[in-house]
């Protein structure tokens, strides 16, 4: 048989297997007929596996195109100080676009490979975007804070649209650290009553927007209860890291008590919620 079309022939295969067309039984057998024995010997299952036999079964050309994307995205990263702002922004949402849409179009095919490529796109935003307010000197809590909101809404609303609960509470919780930055702003430090008060009407009103949304959509209800969760220790959380006294432990085991307490006498009500 012809080299060519047998490499054809087990790429195919590998598709089949990849997409879950037919069963890894029937593929490796497949495998086995159009293989040679040396490529028999190394794994054709698992992720190992099937990088091995896309490596040894890509062409020229696409190490070639593989070789000059590597080439072209290390040369952006090394000179990207030196590019115009406008092209910076530019590429920067290129890379977070780019990624979102194969992020989005992969996951169809494979839920892992999609949503990690969809976290990286959010990571470059995330990333990309510190590195440019520091670059053109505005990374001021001011400019920081409205960045940090801007990533936050656009994690809640993009995981909320493609049912990427993970996201949707990460952008809560960066909207809570915006929150945070700005009640460590002041001279004072404020009394535990008054830490209290910043954070516990948040967590109940983040409650019961878990109880109003949850005929809708189950999974942003459990995300807005978490979160709810979350904003009712936030208080325990700010005073330790602004030196609060020691005693603070116990109000920490008793917030945990009363919490436990709550989910357990509400969860008939709340199960409902999120499940």
């Amino acid at each position: 048989m012809n080299e060519e079309r047998r490499r054809t022939i087990i790429r195919e295969i590998e598709y089949w297997r990849n997409n879950k067309l037919l069963p890894d039984q029937y593929c490796d057998f497949l495998m086995n007929l159009y293989m040679t024995d040396e490529e028999i010997g190394r794994p054709s299952s698992g992720w190992a596996g099937r990088a091995v036999s896309v490596v040894n079964s890509a062409s020229g050309k696409q190490w070639l195109l593989a070789f000059g994307i590597f080439s072209a995205v290390c040369l952006v990263i090394l000179y990207f100080s030196v590019f115009h702002p406008v092209l910076q922004t530019a590429l920067a949402l290129l890379a977070v676009v780019l990624l979102l849409f194969f992020g989005l179009r992969r996951r169809r095919a494979s839920e892992a490979v999609g949503l990690s490529l969809i976290s990286l796109g959010m990571l470059t935003l995330l990333v990309a975007g510190i590195a440019m307010l520091r670059l053109h000197g505005l990374d001021t809590p001011t400019w920081t804070a409205l960045f940090l909101i801007g990533c936050g809404l656009f994690w809640v609303i993009f995981g909320i649209a493609a049912r990427f609960p993970v996201l949707h509470y990460i952008g809560w919780l960066a909207i809570f650290l915006v929150y945070a930055m700005l009640l460590a702003r002041g001279d004072e430090q404020p009394r535990w009553y008054e830490v209290q008060l910043f954070w516990l009407p948040a967590s109940f009103v983040f409650g019961w927007i878990s109880w109003f949304v949850h005929r809708w959509s189950k999974p942003s209800s459990a995300v807005l209860f978490a979160a709810a969760a979350t904003l009712w220790f936030m208080p325990e959380l700010h005073a330790f890291l602004m030196d609060q006294p020691a005693w603070i432990q116990l109000a920490l085991i008793a917030k945990i008590a009363i919490g436990g307490g709550l989910i357990f006498a509400l969860r008939k009500q709340w199960t409902v919620w999120v499940a």
